[in-house]
Order: C-alpha cells, then structure tokens, then sequence
C-alpha cells in the first residue's frame, strides 16, 4: 500500500474549502496551515488567467525530513504516509530545513513541527481526508497509488502529470494533472507586499522567504496573488554556532602540523591554554544549538533515543567525543604528563577537524536548501578551522604560552588559511549552480538584501584586508608585528562570523512553495 495524491488543476477553483476543512478538522492554529491555495496570475490585462495550486506536504517515497530528524518525531508509515509524533518532537526545525516544499511548520502553541498527515485517523478508519470529502469538484483525489485499480492510480497512467521539484529525488507521491510552470515552480512568480485580501505576512517569524524584482528566474507578468508566508526556520544561534564550532575545534590544530614538521617544540602552558579555547568554544557551540530548540528541556533525546541517519545526532556524538578528548588532554597537561599530551594531541586534533566538518553532512541532508549542497562545504569548514586555530594562536598573549616563535607560525599559518577560505568563499558563490534554488539563494548573498554584508564584512573587511595586512608585515618587516597580526585576526573573526551569518540567512531564504 502506498497512499498518494492527484490535484487536478482542471478542476480547481481556489475556493479554499481545503484549507478550511484541513483546519476544522486537525485543529491548526491560525497562522500556520497544512494545505493552502497558491493563486498565480498570468498576462497583462485584459488578456489575463488566473491559475491555482493546491499546496502541502508530498508525503515523499523518500522524506529527506525523516531522515534528518534526530529523534524520530518525523517517520514514515509502511502505507507511505508521512507522519509526525509531537510528544518526541525537541524543536530544533530541521526537518523544515530539510523539507523542499514548504510543507513542515512549528505549530505556535506546543512548539512542535506539524504538517499534513493524510488525515491519518480518518484513513485508518476507511475514511478519505477532510479535504478531499469537501472539495465541491472533485479536484484532489486521494488513494492506494500501488492498487491499479484505484482512482488515483489510473489518473497518473492515463493523464501527463507533473510533481514539485523532482530534481530533489525525494520522489513525491503528489502529483499535479495540468500544472502551470509559474505555480509549480517556486521562484517564477514575483510576490509583491499585498496579495488580494492581505499584505504579505512579512512579520513571520523568521522574516520568510525573500523575493528580489531583479531576479532572473521570475517569468514575464506572472504574479502571485495570493499565498502564504512560511517561517526561516533558523535564527542567528546557527551561524554563531558554526563559528564558535570552528574555533574550537581548530584551537589544537595549528601547533599539532607545526610540531609534525619540527617547527614548533612542546609547550605545557600553551596546552593548557589551547585546550582550555576548544572546551570553552565547543561548549558554547552546545548552548548555542540548545537555545535555538523550541523545546530546550528536551534536548537530552538526542543523545539517548538518537536517529542514526541524522547528522544532526551524529554531530551530538562527535561533538561529546571531541569534548571528552578535550577534556583529557586538557588534564594531561595541568598534571604535567608530557608523554600523554603527546599522545592524545593529534586524536584530539583529528575529531576535532571531524566535529569541524560534520555540519557540511547535516546541511548536506538539509534538502530545501541547495545554496548549502555545494560539495565545497566539508573542506571549506576544516579551512575555516584552522583560519580560527591560526587566529587564536596569533591572539595568544606570552603568559599563555604565545611566543615569538609560535606567532612566526602562526602569521603564515593565518595568512594561507585566510586566503584559501577567500577563494572557497568565491567558489560557492561563483561557481555554477545546477539549480535554480541554489542559483536564487547565491544571488541574495551576492545581490540581494545580504549583498553589503557579504561583499562588505565577509569578503572586504574580513577577508582581503586583513590578508593584505599580513602579507605587507610579512614583506617590509623583518620580525613579526603582534599588534598587526592581531588586529588582522580579529578582522578575520569577525569575518567569518559575517561570512556565516549570510551563508545560513540567504540559503534559507529562497522561496520553497
């Protein structure tokens, strides 16, 4: 048994009855909807059309939103419905991340993620979803798509049907009979700031979906009249948390590749002080990612009922191993057990670039987001690692085991990795892009509302001032200069900081639905 559905757009009349029943009959709370009524207009007058879509969850053969989910709250049924389970649910909004189609939401009164379910209740029951029995012309069937012998079934076989975004391989089980490019296609409709009966909700939580005039995938006088606004799932707890990651888990890396090569002796003080930073800045990362759950006092499901596919679990395990690791040699070093640090320097310093780069596999499995697909994103992140390592080793003061000798590692170290991120950075976003949900969401970054933060703070300010800083201390003076070096490291910090901000923001605002 699969259970599907067919939308036949021939038939609708947006008359919104769906939506209603959907609501009446699930208890949706106002504000969020599980199915809704997308109306697009097409021409210029008086030779205009008007065409709708019917909007919700896919209930994919392959749900990207289960296998993201960290604590099973998302599942899938053995009769292909996709459902959800409030009471495990710890709001960490990965699934909308993961979802291509809009269709997840956390409902505002028990902040937990909801979406259609197929009237599951009603169809263990022999009973047809609410929506399908009110649909006054019969334009949403419902049904068995594996019994050839079912409506639905002989709908798909004997009409030429369409499903949103198939490039995803998710392999959606709704399928739309005489889709219109400029409905089906999320970015191809310019939304202006009122719709027929309404302004846009532009004050949804997490500011929605951004939708640019200039942008060169909207199609010619097609607007759409009327939709809903769907949330930006994550706030800015994600990239503060991408990069206190990224110092922490690059603190040990510098001095542990100098000391390979024999350019850098041991040192207990600096150790203790290194390991103390990647503690410190994993532990923060924790909260950070803690904070950013709707249901913090949950948090600890994670860890004991965890999904196995989920990067994001996966992480929590790495994270807790690099900690632990941490911790260790952290001690090691206070004890003055030199044979022991040596040991555990380099198992710390590998978890520590895993820790780094497992957030490229759990963005990876976040499938509404192309702009975060780019096969960069692993290495990108340990460079990014190690641009922090560099500027951490070059910020440290004498009494904490900083030198001269450690700085005239650490300068180059910084510059090389500074550099290596600026081109990673251009890469992403100048590369070409094989979709049009990535190409939409490079062109925020590089055009959009996040284009003065990008160019300005991520690229200029934190990327090639502080390199051109340190190549010209580098060439027109013999000694290293701390207050230079320090001062570019901070820029390229801050940097960085900006970097994620508008890598996180833009990628999740591209319009899905």
């Amino acid at each position: 048994m699969k259970y599907g559905f067919v939308i036949d757009n021939r038939k609708c009349i947006g008359c919104h009855a769906c939506t209603v029943a959907c609501k009446t009959e699930n208890h949706v709370p106002i504000g969020v909807n599980r199915t809704w009524v997308k109306y697009v207009e097409k021409g210029l007058f008086p030779n205009t059309r008007r065409v709708f879509q019917v909007t919700r969850c896919n209930h994919c053969e392959k749900p990207p939103c289960v296998t993201i989910c960290p604590v099973t709250a998302m599942y899938q049924r053995k009769d292909g419905i996709v459902d959800f389970n409030s009471d495990r649910c710890i709001g960490c909004k990965a699934c909308m991340q993961a979802c291509p189609y809009d269709s997840i939401y956390m409902d505002p009164d028990d902040g937990t993620a909801a979406k259609c379910h197929f009237c599951a209740h009603r169809t263990e029951v022999g009973l047809e979803p609410a929506c399908v029995i009110v649909c006054p012309e019969h334009a949403i069937i419902a049904g068995d798509l594996s019994d050839p012998a079912s409506e639905v079934a002989q709908l798909i076989a004997r009409e030429p049907v369409r499903v949103r975004k198939p490039e995803q391989g998710t392999q959606p089980k709704l399928y739309y009979i005489d889709a219109d490019e400029s409905a089906i296609v999320p970015t191809a409709a310019r939304h202006e700031s009122i719709y027929m009966w309404s302004q846009r909700n532009a004050a949804v939580l997490g500011g929605g979906a951004v939708y640019p005039l200039d942008s060169p995938l909207l199609q010619k006088d097609a607007l759409a009249a009327y939709d809903v606004s769907h949330a930006r799932p994550w706030g800015w707890q994600v990239p503060a948390y991408c990069w206190t990651k990224s110092i922490g888990s690059g603190a040990l890396a510098i001095p542990a590749i100098a000391m390979a090569f024999g350019k850098l002796s041991g040192d207990r003080v600096r150790d203790i002080t290194l390991a103390t930073v990647a503690l410190l800045f994993t532990a923060l990362t924790t909260v950070l990612l803690v904070w950013d759950l709707d249901h913090k006092e949950r948090f600890l499901r994670v860890v004991f009922m965890p999904q196995s596919k989920s990067w994001l679990a996966r992480g929590a395990f790495i994270l807790i191993a690099y900690s632990g690791l941490c911790g260790v040699f952290w001690l090691a070093a206070v004890m003055g057990f030199s044979v022991a640090t040596s040991i555990l320097l380099w198992p710390t310093v590998l978890v520590g670039f895993c820790a780094a780069a497992y957030t490229a596999f759990l963005f990876g499995q976040c499938e509404g987001r192309d702009l975060w697909q780019t096969p960069l994103l692993p290495a990108h992140l340990i460079i990014q690692a190690l641009l922090c390592g560099s500027a951490t080793l070059v910020l440290l003061p004498e009494a904490l085991g900083g030198s001269s000798k450690t700085l005239s590692i650490a300068i180059p170290a910084l510059a090389v990795s500074l550099g290596l991120h600026l081109l990673m950075v251009l890469g992403e976003v100048a590369m070409p892009h094989t979709t049009d949900n990535a190409r939409y969401g490079a062109r925020l970054m590089t055009h959009g509302p996040f284009a003065r933060a990008f160019w300005g703070g991520g690229v200029v300010a934190g990327g090639i001032i502080p390199l051109l800083l340190l190549l010209c201390t580098r060439l027109f003076s013999a000694a290293p200069n701390p207050i230079a070096a320090g001062f570019a490291s901070v820029l390229a910090l801050v940097g960085l900081l900006i970097f994620e901000w508008c890598f996180v923001m833009a990628g999740q605002s591209v319009p899905n639905s």
